[in-house]
C-alpha cells in the first residue's frame, strides 16, 4: 500500500534529503519528513524540476480532501485519489487547521532567534541550522517596510513559516514576528494573519536631541508632553526617580539626578506614551487572542543609557504594558550586513547592565536588532551566561541567497551587482550603513572566483544589502521582473546548495551562545 511506504520511507530516512518516489504511474521526489496522516489522509511536500508542492493522498473524495486546493495528478485503481496543491495561504490555512505545530506559538522568555526570510525559501535551512542549539526560531518575521520593499503580504511570510515547518517536519514551535510596527492600523494587518509577536517601534517619538539640549530646553519640552494621556505629573516623576536610590545587580545601582530625569522624559516620553496606546489597543481589540509585545528603541542616533532603560521600562510597568523583550540602542555600532564596530569590553559591561535592568523588573528578552554577522557580540553575549536573549536577523539570508547567484550564475550576479552600485546611494538614506562604492570593485573586472569573494567584503555587502528592495520589485518594460524570477529560479535550482549557504553561516550565528 503507498502509505505503508511512505510512513516506512520517513521513518528509515534521518535526514530530509529528497528521495525519488513513485506513485502508481506518477514519479515524485519528495521530502521524506514532510510525510503526515490526517484522518485518512497522506500529505507530503514534493518537488518537480524547480517546483513544489502539496500532494495530498486519500482512499476517497472526503471532506477534508476537498478543502485543499489544487488539480488531480492521478487516479489509480485502487481508487486512491492524489492531489497536486500549491504551498500558497489558502492551503497553509487548512494544514494549519490539521496540524496544530503548523502555528506560531508564543515563545516567551526562551531565547529566541529571529530569521527574516526576504525570498521565502530560507526558513527549512534556518530550521536546520537550530539543531543542538536552545535557541527558538521566530520564522515569519518581517517588518512592513520590509514587505512594502519585496512587494510581499503578511500572509506570504506566514505561508512560508508553515511550509518550512511541515516540509521539514519541525513539531517544536516556531514563533511569528510581526516587526517594527508604528500604528494600530500595523497591529491589525498582522494580527489578522495570524501573527503572535508584535514589536513596536516608536522611533518617530524619540528625540535624539534631548542629549545634547540644555536644562531650559528640556524644561520647555517637558510642559509640552502630554500629561493627561501619560496618566502623570512632572512633580510625580521627580518624586518617583530624583535621588532615590536603585539596587539593580551586585555592584551596580542607579540614582538618578534631576538632569537624567529631565533627559530621559524628554528623549523618550512621548514614545512610552506611543508605546502604550499600541499596547491599549492589542488589549482593547485583541485580549481573546494570544500575543506577547517587544519595544524596539535601537533605530535610533542616541544610545540608551541603562537610566533610560531603567526608566522606559519603568513606565510601561506603571502603565501596564508588559513585554517579552525590548531592544536598547546599544553603545558601538550596528550597521547593517557586518560585524559589530566599537569596544567589545565596553559593550560587554553595558549589556550586563540591561539585562540586569531586565531581571530587576522581573526579566523579559534583551533583543538584538541589526543582528546579522555581529560575531564579536555574540561571543561577548554566551560568555556572560546571563539572561535571556532574542536576536533578530533579516539581510544576511538574503547575502546569502546571493552568493548562490554568484556560485552558479556569475553572469547574473554580475547584473544584480552593477544595478546594485547605481542605485546605492539613493537606497542607503534610511539604513545604518558606511559603505563606500569606491571599495566595491566594477563586477566586470572580476573573476568568477572574486564575485563570490566579495561576500567577505564589507563594503560589498552592505551595498548588496541595502538594494534589495528595488532589486527584487523592478520590472522591465515587458512587466517582467528584472531579477526576482530568475532568483528565485537560481535558488530552487542549487536548493541544497542554498541550504548548505544557510546553514552553515546561521551555525556560526547561533554557536557561540554556546560557551
Amino acid at each position: 500500500m503507498i502509505h505503508v511506504k511512505l510512513l516506512k520511507l520517513k521513518k528509515l530516512s534521518s535526514t530530509n534529503e529528497l528521495i525519488d518516489f513513485e506513485i502508481d504511474s506518477f514519479k515524485i521526489d519528495i521530502y521524506p519528513q514532510s510525510i503526515y496522516d490526517y484522518d485518512g489522509l497522506r500529505l507530503f511536500i514534493g518537488k518537480e524540476k524547480s517546483e513544489k508542492n502539496l500532494f495530498v493522498i486519500s482512499d476517497n473524495d472526503s471532506e477534508v480532501f476537498q478543502k485543499f486546493s489544487g488539480e488531480f495528478v492521478a487516479e489509480s485503481t485502487k481508487e486512491k485519489f492524489i492531489k497536486k496543491c500549491p504551498l500558497n495561504f489558502r492551503n497553509a490555512c487548512v494544514i494549519q487547521e490539521l496540524f496544530e505545530f503548523s502555528n506560531p506559538v508564543l515563545i516567551g522568555l526562551s531565547n529566541s532567534f529571529g530569521f527574516g526570510d526576504r525570498l521565502g525559501l530560507a526558513n527549512p535551512a534556518h530550521l536546520r541550522s537550530l539543531a543542538g542549539s536552545e535557541f527558538k526560531p521566530i520564522l515569519a518575521q518581517q517588518s512592513i517596510r520590509e514587505m512594502q520593499r519585496t512587494q510581499r503580504k503578511p500572509e506570504d511570510v506566514m505561508s512560508a513559516a508553515v511550509w518550512a515547518a511541515l516540509q521539514e517536519g519541525y513539531e517544536a514551535g516556531f514563533g511569528s514576528d510581526a516587526d517594527h510596527l508604528k500604528t494600530t492600523e500595523d497591529i491589525d494587518l498582522m494580527i489578522s494573519n495570524g501573527f503572535t509577536m508584535f514589536t513596536f517601534d516608536p522611533g518617530d517619538y524619540v528625540i535624539n536631541e534631548a542629549d545634547s539640549m540644555t536644562e531650559n530646553q528640556l524644561l520647555e519640552k517637558i510642559i509640552e508632553l502630554n500629561w493627561q494621556i501619560f496618566n502623570d505629573s512632572y512633580e510625580s516623576v521627580l518624586k518617583r526617580y530624583a535621588g532615590v536610590r536603585f539596587e539593580i545587580g551586585d555592584d551596580f545601582v542607579l540614582k538618578p539626578s534631576e538632569a537624567e530625569i529631565n533627559r530621559a522624559l524628554v528623549k523618550y516620553g512621548e514614545a512610552v506614551i506611543h508605546i502604550s496606546n499600541l499596547y491599549n489597543h492589542l488589549i482593547d481589540n485583541y485580549s481573546h487572542l494570544p500575543f506577547e509585545v517587544e519595544i524596539s528603541v535601537d533605530e535610533t542616533e542616541s544610545v540608551t543609557t541603562p537610566f533610560e532603560h531603567f526608566f522606559i521600562a519603568s513606565e510601561l510597568n506603571r502603565l501596564g504594558v508588559k513585554l517579552v523583550s525590548l531592544a536598547p540602542r546599544f553603545i558601538g555600532d550596528f550597521e547593517k550586513g557586518i560585524d559589530y564596530k566599537g569596544d567589545l569590553e565596553v559593550f560587554k559591561k553595558e549589556y550586563l547592565k540591561h539585562v540586569q535592568i531586565a531581571e530587576y523588573f522581573g526579566a523579559y528578552k534583551i533583543s538584538i536588532h541589526s543582528g546579522s554577522d555581529k560575531f564579536g557580540v555574540y561571543n561577548a553575549i554566551g560568555s556572560l551566561h546571563r539572561g535571556f536573549t532574542h536576536v533578530k536577523t533579516a539581510g544576511t539570508s538574503y547575502l546569502e541567497a546571493l552568493k548562490v547567484v554568484a556560485s552558479t550564475q556569475p553572469d547574473l550576479f554580475r547584473e544584480i551587482l552593477k544595478f546594485s552600485r547605481d542605485i546605492f546611494d539613493t537606497e542607503k538614506k534610511t539604513y545604518h550603513v558606511s559603505a563606500s562604492l569606491d571599495n566595491v570593485p566594477e563586477p566586470d573586472n572580476l573573476t568568477n572566483q572574486e564575485l563570490v569573494d566579495l561576500f567577505n567584503q564589507n563594503d560589498a555587502r552592505q551595498v548588496l544589502h541595502v538594494t534589495f528592495g528595488k532589486v527584487l520589485t523592478t520590472k522591465k518594460n515587458d512587466n517582467e521582473f528584472l531579477f526576482r524570477t530568475k532568483i528565485l529560479k537560481c535558488l530552487m535550482d542549487n536548493e541544497e546548495l542554498h541550504y548548505n549557504y544557510i546553514y552553515t553561516h546561521f551555525k556560526n550565528h547561533l554557536d557561540p551562545f554556546k560557551q
